[in-house]
């Protein structure tokens, strides 16, 4: 029952997510600054970033994480944890970023929102970890289901991008809550989809090479995407400064949106324009749309906004703003699929432009997200049925197969991935990622000092220890080296070598050691795999601070198995 509870509560949030960003948007579309709207694109984005520095700084006053990554932390490091304040933090960052012009969605700050509605109702209740966990999924996939009104797409993209294992004990609740969700959403906004399709043509078998063609290229353009996203995280990463990041931020997107309008926001309803083919009203804001007369100036001006949108995207993202790519990804597809609709046209082809437009989000969204089943079906409701089905499964594996030969990680998981936090479907590399390096670190061994004569070592250390390893440090707690019981077994009652013989000259260098905060819990594995080792010691900030132990580590180990 819980389940249908977060799924209203899922529901509920993305249609205020929703409501807000379009009644922001609206103010600008039709108020007062109606007539100098052109103009002020250039001025929006850069506000929408800097309400949103000032609602993160003294009112949330904490970071506010980009959606579905911080969703996927709470399950991976947290237990499914989620603070309270992240059931408002995208509420009121997240329309404001998109509001006021932001290139980018609403769905991954919705999945936030509704993620941490399902973490603290399973807190409420005193539910275990992987009840919380499951609770949480469920909400994200509820709040994805609430938004393109599909629940089978929205279950599968909790399996492929939350990697949950389909059992019927998890699938029942993502069921109730997804059609919860769904139900919500059309008691409040309708049962309009938020892409807007006329005629789908039924698949015709001689457009097959054309399909394939389309996901090799949807293919590139979503490794384009990505290292545009990467490299511009990189580049906004080195200013320290949030203000100067605003301004940089601001300024790139102001100039792109004025130059180029279909940027500014969410894009859907330029999208819904391009599928129609009503070029004119798609770029009727243009302030040189006087030369649209020319095919090929449309085709151009199309390219341009594949080229322009993943710059303008990173850089929201970048520079401070709130808010998801799953629109942007969707965006992105519908003008390839457009683009190459009306390059074969003027090469004298003739091809279904809502076809290709639509399979061509669905490419796009397999290989940017990596979740090509999550691609094909949420494109086969959204156009209501199963005409595109082959199509979509031709070019969606295409893509997603060139997509995954470039790179092993999509947007959501390489971030993971740099924190060591990112879980898979493979349950070992799972459980470890779930292990705490710092629940199984021990800390009760004798230290000794390398001027330390045997003597003073075998009374002590030796004759006080438990444990028959002994780290060697210097006056900073570096580690300098390790004795173990069995180097002075033979030498340690000799009367002779008690007071000649020093702890340096007996130490020796550890097989290996772990960095604290570095080194994953798998990095850790296999160094007591390589080394042989059953203890290795665990560097923090350069200091010595204790041993992990192969026996603890694998009973920890079987321990989160049994319970996974």
């Amino acid at each position: 029952m819980l389940s249908i509870l977060v799924g209203l509560l899922a529901g509920l949030s993305s249609v205020a997510l929703k409501n807000i960003t379009h009644y922001i948007a609206m103010f600008f579309e039709n108020g007062a600054l109606h007539s100098y709207h052109a103009y002020l694109y250039f001025v929006f984005p850069f506000l929408g970033l800097f309400l949103v520095l000032l609602v993160k700084k003294f009112l949330l006053k904490q970071e506010v994480g980009h959606g579905i990554p911080m969703a996927l932390l709470a399950i991976s490091q947290k237990n499914g944890k989620m603070e309270r304040r992240n059931l408002i933090s995208s509420l009121l960052t997240a329309p404001l970023t998109v509001g006021f012009g932001g290139s980018v969605g609403l769905e991954g700050p919705s999945v936030a929102t509704g993620a941490s509605f399902g973490s603290n109702i399973a807190k409420m209740f005193h539910m275990n970890p992987q009840t919380r966990k499951l609770l949480l999924v469920c909400a994200a996939a509820g709040s994805l289901s609430a938004i393109f009104k599909a629940p089978i797409a929205a279950i599968l993209f909790a399996i492929e991008v939350f990697s949950l294992d389909l059992t019927f004990a998890s699938l029942l609740p993502l069921l109730m809550a997804s059609v919860a969700a769904v139900v919500t959403r059309m008691f409040f906004i309708g049962e309009q989809y938020i892409v807007d399709f006329h005629s789908i043509q039924n698949f015709n078998i001689q457009n097959i090479l054309f399909y394939a063609i389309l996901g090799v290229i949807t293919a590139g353009v979503s490794i384009y995407f990505s290292k545009v996203y990467f490299a511009t995280e990189k580049y906004f990463k080195k200013i320290k400064n949030d203000y100067l990041k605003v301004i940089t931020a601001g300024l790139i997107i102001g100039l792109l949106t004025f130059l180029v309008p279909p940027l500014y926001g969410e894009g859907f309803t330029f999208m819904n324009q391009l599928i129609a083919q009503n070029y004119n009203q798609a770029f009727d804001a243009f302030l040189y749309k006087d030369i649209l007369g020319s095919s090929w100036v449309v085709i151009g001006l199309i390219l341009g906004l594949i080229i322009l949108k993943p710059i303008a995207t990173s850089v929201t993202l970048s520079g401070g703003g709130v808010g998801g790519i799953f629109a942007p990804v969707l965006f992105l597809g519908a003008v390839t699929g457009s683009f190459f609709v009306n390059l074969f046209r003027q090469l004298g082809f003739t091809l279904s432009s809502e076809n290709f437009t639509m399979v061509g989000m669905a490419g796009l969204m397999a290989g940017v997200l990596q979740a090509p089943m999550t691609a094909i079906f949420l494109i086969a409701e959204i156009t209501g049925g199963y005409q595109l089905f082959v199509p979509l499964m031709i070019t969606v594996t295409i893509a997603f197969l060139l997509s995954k030969a470039s790179t092993d990680y999509n947007i959501y998981t390489k971030e993971l991935k740099d924190q060591n936090a990112l879980l898979t479907h493979n349950k070992d590399q799972a459980v470890l990622t779930l292990l705490k390096l710092d629940k199984i670190i021990e800390t009760n061994f004798i230290s000794l000092k390398p001027e330390m004569t045997l003597k003073e070592m075998v009374y002590q250390a030796v004759a006080k220890s438990k444990r028959n390893l002994f780290p060697v440090l210097n006056d900073e707690n570096e580690l300098v080296g390790v004795i173990g019981l069995d180097d002075i077994r033979e030498m340690m009652f000799n009367t002779e070598l008690q007071d000649s013989v020093l702890v340096k000259f007996i130490m020796h260098d550890a097989p290996d050691y772990i960095i604290y905060g570095q080194d994953s819990m798998q990095t850790v594995m296999n160094r007591f795999q390589n080394t042989g080792a059953w203890n290795l010691p665990v560097i923090k900030d350069g200091k010595y601070a204790g041993f992990v132990s192969k026996s603890k580590m694998l009973t920890a180990y079987r321990r989160k198995l049994i319970s996974y």
